[in-house]
């Protein structure tokens, strides 16, 4: 799966791109990395920005390429089911390969200026809870939120898509 993208420099670093093409809910890759639990001082390094949420207090430090994946308040990708990352829309060879981190973040810890220059762009990339509602129940809809954090909503009607967090 490593063969389908490649690093290159984008507009704010380093990025993961596309090596081919794929189609809306096609596996791009599986994050794997070291393990960590929220009481790691990694967390107060730089390298701790790296880390990727996976429940209430653990973390993995994702091997590359996933390290080098950038934010986007427009993603073209997700993680599903807490590891799979998998393509939201069609994603064309050569380009680059984005996740919203604020679908695995529920920790009140970490935020970042956002530097993605979506015409969305929500300026400030934060914890799951603090996203516009109805962004909230577009990545829930999707199942591109981490399990832990996708637990603490409930779907309060079918109809529309909404979600409310559990009381």
């Amino acid at each position: 799966m490593k063969n389908n993208v490649f690093i290159s420099e984008s507009k704010i670093g380093k990025g993961v791109f596309a090596n081919k093409s794929f189609n809306p809910g096609e596996q791009i890759f599986k994050l794997k990395g070291k393990k960590f639990r929220w009481e790691d001082p990694i967390h107060y390094t730089d390298f701790g920005a790296n880390l990727i949420q996976t429940g209430y207090k653990t973390y993995i430090m994702p091997d590359a390429p996933g390290v080098y994946l950038n934010h986007s308040c427009n993603p073209n990708a997700g993680i599903y089911k807490n590891r799979k990352l998998v393509a939201l829309e069609k994603i064309k060879i050569g380009e680059e390969i984005t996740f919203d981190y604020s679908t695995t973040m529920q920790e009140n810890f970490w935020t970042l200026d956002c530097m993605c220059n979506e015409i969305k762009c929500r300026k400030k990339i934060q914890d799951f809870r603090q996203l516009p509602k109805e962004v909230q129940s577009k990545y829930l809809l999707l199942n591109i939120v981490q399990g832990f954090i996708a637990a603490g909503y409930k779907k309060v009607n079918l109809l529309h898509g909404k979600f409310e967090r559990n009381s």
